[in-house]
């Protein structure tokens, strides 16, 4: 029988120690610390077979990017960075169902090539159920019902498929281990295992992940580093619409953003985000302004919303949804010193509508016209877009890419667009919209304001 000894690890960065700690000396996390056990016979019994090894010459290794396999699902590919990769690992993290088994279902089914779709959680006649559901029929789906890690590889070597998607990663285990499914040891052995065999192999892995209370994919963030691309299925379950965000990518941006609608016969995709974003937006409402931002290589058009209401307490509130509550305030000290505007005594709700998140500093300008229309009550111009980066003077700071904004707002039909005056200069050809370049806040706004 196998000694064994305890110890205690951080579900949150991995951090391993020998007692129970109350905060994580790593990543600072209260309570985050579970026991498991470790067998050192087993682990350290386990011998390395001997092979002989040759480096190769990076001229030597022939690469190309049509080695991808396409999804033919744009929104997913895009995301991916043009499909996936053979011999790469995707883990793909969500809440309890945002979609996405329906998303890897769906995905899987247009794929060409043989795809093994393996179920720890679900029986294959309830997989079938939902495939009816889906319209999913395709010659090359294979289903394996199965959460023993050995018996997963040996259909992986006899199948040799070329995708394998295991939902999920948590429920499945290794036997010569005497942790429970789902513990941190479990989840980094099976990952382990997975990896080695889908480097070899050239097959391409797609795992699903559970999240933990706080929005993390549990595992902790050691999972998160042996994958090539993790991707974050965000969304509300009573809201229909579904954002898959890139969290890391080996081989495409993290920039890039999916966006899908949820129907009974599974997810579609959303071409045009912008007029989705803007499409229950009330012109007459003050407060309510179009900005641009870049997601990735392509220009998103959304409103920025903005709430000022006189506080009755001695500290004014600053709640900010989908925006940096930091940036704000520095936004609304710019705004009380270079515009005049008296905001200290005012609470001030921020919102990007759509659930989308912002972090991008072309949005400022956006910002600051929403909260000065709200607070002075009256109407930003329905048919402007507002677009750029406000400094510490007061001043609009040029920004990237404007040529693809400005024609994304001249495609929706606006008639005008508040550009920095600093980019005014490299707007190329004649364009069908109205290009009002300023050159700090204070004339924006009145601009702006009817």
């Amino acid at each position: 029988m196998s000694k064994t000894k305890t110890k205690f690890i951080c579900s949150e960065c991995g951090y391993e120690s020998l007692r129970w700690l109350g905060r994580c000396p790593e990543c600072e996390a209260w309570n985050s610390f579970s026991e498991e056990l470790v067998e050192d016979d087993k682990l350290k019994n386990r011998s390395l077979k001997k092979q002989t090894v040759k480096a190769t010459q990076l001229k030597d290794i022939v690469s190309a990017e049509e080695d991808r396999i396409k999804t033919n699902i744009d929104e997913f590919d895009r995301v991916l960075g043009g499909g996936l990769m053979p011999g790469s690992i995707v883990l793909i993290g969500g809440d309890p169902g945002i979609g996405k088994s329906t998303l890897v279902m769906q995905a899987a089914s247009k794929i060409k090539d043989k795809v093994l779709y393996v179920t720890g959680e679900e029986s294959n006649r309830q997989v079938k159920l939902r495939a009816s559901r889906l319209k999913v029929d395709s010659e090359n789906f294979y289903m394996l019902a199965e959460t023993e890690m050995d018996n997963v590889i040996y259909t992986m070597q006899e199948l040799n498929p070329s995708v394998v998607i295991i939902d999920s990663i948590q429920t499945m285990y290794r036997s010569e281990l005497d942790n429970a499914p789902g513990t941190i040891t479990q989840i980094r052995e099976c990952t382990a295992q997975i990896m080695q065999l889908a480097k070899s192999t050239h097959q391409i892995v797609i795992l699903i992940g559970h999240v933990t209370k706080e929005g993390m994919i549990a595992g902790p963030k050691v999972l998160e580093h042996v994958v090539d691309t993790v991707l974050q299925f965000e969304g509300e379950r009573n809201h229909s619409y579904r954002i898959l965000r890139a969290q890391k990518n080996r081989f495409g941006s993290t920039n890039e953003i999916g966006i899908f609608e949820m129907h009974d016969n599974g997810l579609t995709e959303v071409s045009n985000p912008s007029e989705i974003f803007l499409s229950e937006r009330d012109h007459q409402s003050t407060g309510s302004s179009v900005t641009s931002s870049m997601e990735g290589t392509r220009p998103i058009l959304l409103e920025v919303q903005a709430l000022v209401t006189p506080s009755n307490f001695g500290n004014p509130q600053r709640v900010a949804t989908g925006f940096d509550y930091r940036r704000l305030s520095i936004l609304l000290a710019v705004l009380e010193k270079r515009a005049g505007l008296k905001l200290s005594s005012a609470n001030v709700f921020l919102n990007m509508a759509g659930g989308v998140k912002i972090d991008e500093p072309a949005v400022d300008l956006a910002v600051c016209c929403s909260i000065a229309s709200s607070l002075l009550d009256r109407n930003i111009k329905s048919n402007y877009v507002v677009i750029g980066e406000v400094g510490l003077g007061g001043e609009v700071r040029s920004i990237g890419q404007i040529e693809k904004r400005i024609q994304e707002a001249e495609k929706l039909g606006f008639e005008a667009i508040i550009i920095p005056k600093n980019n005014f200069k490299s707007v190329q050809g004649k364009k069908n919209i109205k290009i009002v370049p300023v050159d700090n806040i204070h004339s924006a706004i009145n601009t702006v304001l009817q």
